[in-house]
């Protein structure tokens, strides 16, 4: 297969991007990604940007056929199938509702056999819907456990070579924390709920979000503070140099669609 530079206007595979081989079960799983023994479906949740008061991207939730909860039917057996129908999905979903803004799209590590072949899927799904390889962020929790960190920094940087954004969701609740920052620096970090609940009455919260974001800064990674369900928690975020959020303040999942974000009590900051 021939190679091609990435482009708004014709998304493909990046400059380089030479073909890998797996083993043969490997590779007919990967392109048989969508076929498994359960359905489901998309809810996207906005990301706001209070600066510009405009959505910055659309987390791709899972939900049930009919937007219910979705089952935990995922097993040894189907998690690297479910990960590839995952990624399809949500790009198919997000290119049908006239998503422009960025797509951010939970992917398990875990499932990754390698990073080089494993990505191919997405690289097809983004040129066949017309959806830019810049505007696609793959989140992975920190919940996550991955036992190999230099191994797991590695399927980071080869996304981030793809021409795609990186995130760690839940931030400071998981297992790599800041030793997986010290082998990778990821585009945006996603700090965990628990570490912003309240944090306008916690003064211990609030000392840890501030120095965070200074970290970050020093490192070119954008924070997105999770969760915010209060205009209390918001403005304590936005004071510690917040700007990207995400939470039922602003807007609750639409399944199925695109929903807009909530700037209407949003005060405006003054220079």
């Amino acid at each position: 297969m021939s190679t091609h530079t990435t482009s708004q206007a014709n998304p493909s595979f990046p400059i380089g991007f030479a073909p890998l081989e797996g083993t043969p079960r490997d590779c007919e799983d990967c392109s048989k990604g969508a076929r498994l023994d359960f359905g489901f479906e998309y809810a996207y949740q906005p990301i706001v940007n209070l600066e510009t008061r405009s959505i910055y991207a659309h987390e791709a939730l899972v939900r049930g056929p009919q937007g219910e909860g979705a089952a935990t039917q995922v097993n040894d057996d189907n998690r690297y199938r479910f990960d590839q129908a995952c990624r399809v999905k949500a790009i198919k979903g997000a290119s049908a509702l006239g998503m422009t803004e960025c797509l951010s799209i939970n992917f398990l590590p875990n499932a990754i056999y390698k990073p080089e072949l494993c990505i191919r899927t997405t690289l097809e799904a983004a040129r066949v819907h017309g959806f830019s390889l810049e505007r696609i962020i793959f989140e992975v929790t920190e919940g996550e456990r991955v036992e190999d960190g230099p191994w797991f920094a590695e399927i980071l940087r080869e996304y981030k070579r793809c021409g795609f954004k990186t995130a760690i969701d839940d931030f400071g609740a998981g297992y790599a924390g800041l030793s997986l920052l010290a082998d990778f620096q990821p585009d945006l970090i996603k700090l965990d709920m628990g570490l912003i609940r309240n944090i306008d009455r916690d003064r211990a919260r609030c000392t840890i979000v501030r120095n965070l974001v200074r970290m970050c800064a020093d490192m070119n990674i954008q924070v997105i503070a999770e969760g915010v369900e209060t205009a209390a928690e918001r403005d304590a975020l936005r004071d510690a140099g917040i700007h990207l959020m995400q939470g039922y303040l602003f807007a609750r999942p639409a399944f199925q669609a695109v929903a807009p974000g909530a700037f209407d009590e949003l005060p405006v900051r003054q220079s």
